[in-house]
C-alpha cells in the first residue's frame, strides 16, 4: 500500500458519515469538548507570543526596524505552525483517551462490517490515557523541533512546517491504527513491524488527516471519520499477512 491508498482510507472514512450517520456522531462529543479547551488555549498563545518573541529576541533590538520585523514576523508565524501540530496531535490524544468507549464502538463496528476476526474488547480507558498522554509528549517534542528549525534563514519556516506536517501525520496515524492491532494483542513491537510493511499507507493517512485538523474545528468532524479509517487500514493490513 502507498501514499494514494493511505489517503483513500480516510476518504472511505468520511463515506461514513453518509451511510452511518449516528454511529459517527459518536465521535462528536468528546471531540468538541477538547476543541473547546484547546481553541481557548491557543487564543491566549496569539495574544500574548508577541510579547514573549520581544521578550525572547533582545538582540534583534538594535536591528533595522525592516529586518526585525520580519524576523520576530517569522517567529511569531512558526511558533503558531508550532503550536498548530501540537494542538493537533494533543487534540487526538485527549480526543482518544476522554472518547476511548465512544471511538471503540465506531470502530467495533467498522470491524463487524467487515466479517472475519472482530476482537471481543478494546485497549480499555485507563490504557487509552496513557496512550493520550505518550502522544501528547511526542507532539510537544515535535513542535519543539518545528520552532527550533524555523530559526535556520530563509527556508526554516517552510522546512520547519512541511516536517513538522510529516512527523505529526505519522504519530497520528500510528496512534490511531493501534486501537484495533492491540485489542488484538499486538504489543508495540508486533504492531510497528506490521506497519513497517505499508509506510506508504501510513503517511499518506497521517498526513490527510492532519491536513484536515488544520482546518478550524475540522477535527470534530473528522475525528470519527479517522478511528473507522485507521480501522480499514489496520484490517487491511492484517488480511494482506493472512494472504501471504
Amino acid at each position: 500500500m502507498g501514499f494514494r491508498q493511505g489517503a483513500a482510507f480516510l476518504g472511505r472514512g468520511l463515506r461514513l458519515w453518509r451511510e452511518r450517520p449516528a454511529l459517527m456522531l459518536l465521535g462528536i462529543v468528546p471531540a468538541l469538548i477538547v476543541a473547546v479547551v484547546i481553541v481557548a488555549l491557543f487564543v491566549v498563545l496569539v495574544v500574548y507570543a508577541d510579547d514573549v518573541i520581544d521578550w525572547a529576541t533582545p538582540f534583534a533590538d538594535d536591528w533595522n526596524d525592516g529586518v526585525r520585523t520580519v524576523f520576530r514576523g517569522g517567529l511569531f508565524l512558526l511558533a503558531l505552525v508550532g503550536a498548530g501540530m501540537l494542538s493537533i496531535v494533543t487534540f487526538t490524544g485527549l480526543t482518544l483517551a476522554v472518547g476511548d468507549p465512544f471511538y471503540e464502538k465506531i470502530w467495533k463496528e467498522v470491524e463487524l462490517s467487515l466479517g472475519g476476526d472482530v476482537p471481543d474488547r478494546g485497549v480499555g480507558w485507563i490504557r487509552g490515557i496513557g496512550d493520550g498522554l505518550v502522544l501528547v509528549l511526542m507532539g510537544i517534542a515535535t513542535a519543539v523541533m518545528v520552532f527550533v528549525l524555523g530559526l535556520l534563514p530563509l527556508v526554516g519556516a517552510v522546512v520547519g512546517f512541511v516536517l513538522g506536517l510529516v512527523l505529526s501525520g505519522r504519530l497520528l496515524a500510528g496512534e490511531l491504527v493501534s486501537r484495533p492491532l492491540e485489542a488484538r494483542g499486538m504489543d508495540r513491537a508486533a504492531r510497528a513491524a506490521l506497519m513497517k510493511q505499508h509506510r506508504g499507507a501510513m503517511l499518506g493517512f497521517g498526513v490527510c488527516v492532519q491536513a484536515c485538523f488544520l482546518v478550524p474545528f475540522g477535527g470534530i468532524a473528522v475525528m470519527p471519520a479517522a478511528v473507522a479509517g485507521a480501522t480499514y487500514l489496520a484490517r487491511e493490513a492484517l488480511d494482506g499477512v493472512r494472504a501471504g
